[in-house]
């Protein structure tokens, strides 16, 4: 009996992968156990050696597994390019963000905001230093806990405005995206998979990996807010 393959990743990817892998086991007759959480927490539960086979993140956290020797050298596909959307309540009113100009005024006039741990988060964090607004505005960060997405919060009320990957806001009820991040600003995270050291079915993880990878698949990417890598 041929034994199924557990794939872990953030939860950027999430929904997408529900999809892709639900038509890898469609087209090949292998079974993926697919779970979900926050970044950090699935780089963690890598390093400590929990038993999997594939394993989704931002490249550079691939990477550093790899490094780490959690990954296995040369494992690494590049899957998607995502970037980051604005949202808000939905029926609230939607701010301009049409410039880097109208963000930086949206993000000030915000009672609340809220914007992920992850690779996004580090660099909106950034953009306000840059900007000289993050002290200024520090108190009104709503941080999510890990595996929470800023979606969620902004449904229940809890941020007034919020940044996420546009594949985590795309499909959450009770939310409006205003739209993407002005070219100026965009931030694009490349999310790969790569091969867990201690997977007992190397050859059948990289199938799944080249699987995910194929351009056969773009649609789906598409479909939840992201490009081909």
């Amino acid at each position: 009996m041929t034994q199924s393959l557990k794939l872990i990743s953030s939860m950027a990817m999430r929904e997408a992968l529900a999809e892709l892998t639900a038509r890898f086991e469609r087209t090949t007759g292998r079974i993926v156990q697919r779970e979900a959480a926050g970044g950090v927490d699935v780089a963690k539960r890598v390093q400590s050696g929990e038993l999997l086979d594939v394993v989704v993140l931002s490249s550079s956290a691939i990477d550093k597994l790899i490094a780490e020797g959690h990954a296995l050298e040369g494992s690494r596909q590049d899957l998607v390019r995502s970037g980051v959307a604005v949202a808000v309540p939905a029926g609230a009113a939607k701010p301009d963000i049409s410039d880097e100009a109208a963000v930086r005024g949206a993000v000030l006039a915000a009672r609340t905001l809220s914007y992920s741990t992850g690779p996004s988060g580090v660099y909106l964090e950034k953009l306000f230093e840059r900007w000289g607004i993050l002290a200024q505005i520090r108190a009104r960060i709503v941080v999510p806990p890990p595996g929470t997405p800023v979606g969620s919060l902004i449904a229940d009320g809890e941020a007034q405005l919020g940044f996420q990957q546009l594949s985590e806001l795309i499909n959450v009820e009770g939310i409006e995206v205003v739209g993407p991040l002005p070219e100026s600003i965009q931030t694009l995270t490349v999310f790969s998979g790569g091969i867990a050291s201690r997977s007992a079915q190397v050859a059948q993880a990289r199938e799944l990996l080249e699987f995910l990878a194929s351009p056969l698949n773009a649609d789906v990417k598409r479909r939840y807010g992201m490009e081909p890598a």
